[in-house]
């Protein structure tokens, strides 16, 4: 087990008050409130923004990048982008030393945390795809209630496509920035669809993900000739971009 290393003195951190100290080689968010004292790896789960630079608020810290809460207390992750807990370590205070001890384990999987979905084995030649909460993402598209292929429809088609980790669809979660649909030059009939997509991080992990099942999905509609997905980081996303159908499904009011 890490043994308690000198951190800081009590007189350095005000209440409230928090500050950046290495502990054992490793970066740790530091926090002084209420008369307590706690500690987190100084890293958003979500891109690896720096959380002591954040605002401190009662117990919540605040990434300065994208606006991810956690608790100081516990790592947990309070609202997203973030969806996993930061890890929390021991503190202890002797005379006006304070101390911290690093452990190995997240301390709380936190109210919001969701773990990484189940994959489905694809059949010989076909890539395995990730389940949604929905259930498997599907290769084809239906025709949209018989009408003509419209921004509409496609955002509708867009719904079928999820975030891996929040089970939230990429329109609701406010990621599609833009549809543009063209007459396919090689193809009459068919259209070139255009998608202008954001992520809620330049890092996100789910990027490809979601650039390939936009894809899929759009691509199997039959009035579709080819899908271009542009990624688009300005304006960068906010947690406003959300439909109240996201916020209510991931408990965010």
């Amino acid at each position: 087990m890490a043994e308690f290393v000198k951190v800081a003195d009590v007189s350095e951190v005000p209440d409230p008050g928090k500050t950046l100290v290495e502990v054992d080689g490793e970066m740790v968010a530091l926090f002084h409130v209420d008369g307590q004292w706690h500690a987190i790896d100084d890293v958003c789960t979500h891109d690896g923004g720096p959380l002591a630079d954040g605002e401190l608020r009662n117990h919540t810290i605040s990434c300065p990048r994208h606006g991810a809460k956690f608790d100081v207390r516990t790592g947990a992750a309070l609202t997203m982008p973030a969806v996993r807990p930061t890890r929390a370590h021991d503190v202890k205070v002797e005379g006006t030393a304070v101390f911290v001890r690093l452990r190995t384990e997240p301390g709380s999987t936190g109210p919001t945390a969701h773990s990484l979905p189940m994959r489905a084995t694809g059949t010989a030649g076909t890539a395995t795809l990730p389940i949604a909460a929905g259930g498997a993402i599907p290769t084809t598209a239906p025709s949209a209630s018989g009408q003509p292929l419209g921004e509409d429809a496609v955002r509708e088609l867009l719904k079928e496509v999820k975030d891996p980790e929040l089970f939230v669809n990429i329109v609701d979660l406010g990621l599609i920035y833009g549809v543009t649909l063209a007459p396919a030059a090689d193809a009459a009939g068919k259209q070139h669809v255009a998608i202008d997509m954001t992520m809620t991080s330049p890092a996100c992990p789910a990027g490809p993900q979601l650039i390939g099942d936009t894809k899929r999905v759009l691509g199997g509609h039959p009035e579709v000739s080819a899908v271009e997905v542009r990624i688009v980081m300005d304006p960068p996303w906010t947690p406003d971009r959300m439909t109240e159908a996201a916020r209510d499904q991931l408990g965010i009011f």
